[in-house]
Order: C-alpha cells, then sequence, then structure tokens
C-alpha cells in the first residue's frame, strides 16, 4: 500500500513508482515550472523527467527509476524545487 495525494492505493510490488500510479488513474504528477502546466511520464526510462514526483518528502525524484515499497508516501511535484542553503563544503 503507498499513498499518493493522501489517498492509498494497493499497487504491485516489484513496478515503478510512475507505473504504479499511472495504473492507479493518476494522470498529473508534477506542474511545469514555467506556466504550471500539469505534465506526467513521457519515456518511462529516466530521460525526459516528466515523471518528477515527492516521494516521502524528498522533492524530483523520478517516479520511473524508483520501484514501488510499502508505505511510500507520495506527492505531485509543484514547479521547481526549492534548493535548500547549500554550502558546498564552506565552513562558518
Amino acid at each position: 500500500m503507498i499513498a499518493f495525494e493522501g489517498n492509498p492505493l494497493k499497487v504491485p510490488a516489484g513496478i515503478s513508482v510512475a507505473a504504479a500510479l499511472l495504473a492507479s488513474g493518476a494522470r498529473h504528477f508534477r506542474s511545469s515550472v514555467v506556466g504550471q502546466a500539469p505534465r506526467a511520464p513521457y519515456c518511462m526510462m529516466g530521460v525526459c523527467f516528466e515523471c518528477l514526483v515527492e516521494i516521502d518528502g524528498v522533492p524530483a525524484q523520478q517516479g520511473c527509476a524508483v520501484s514501488v515499497r510499502e508505505g511510500m508516501r507520495i506527492s505531485r511535484q509543484d514547479g521547481a524545487v526549492e534548493l535548500a542553503d547549500l554550502s558546498f563544503g564552506e565552513t562558518s
């Protein structure tokens, strides 16, 4: 059992997150950075990045490259990911 946007989904083990969501009827995985247009998987092999979702609080995960596991919490990726303050190895 996984959850997409808070809705529980029973999906087969061993398939990708993108395949599981598509099989469950999801048609909108993320929104584009410009214009917020709905987007969904295209290539299903990790090339196009149209299947980006947030998995267990980690944004920008390629749904086609991640296998489902029990208890996953998946959310749509809305627009661009906001980067945390990165130190790039610098110390204060």
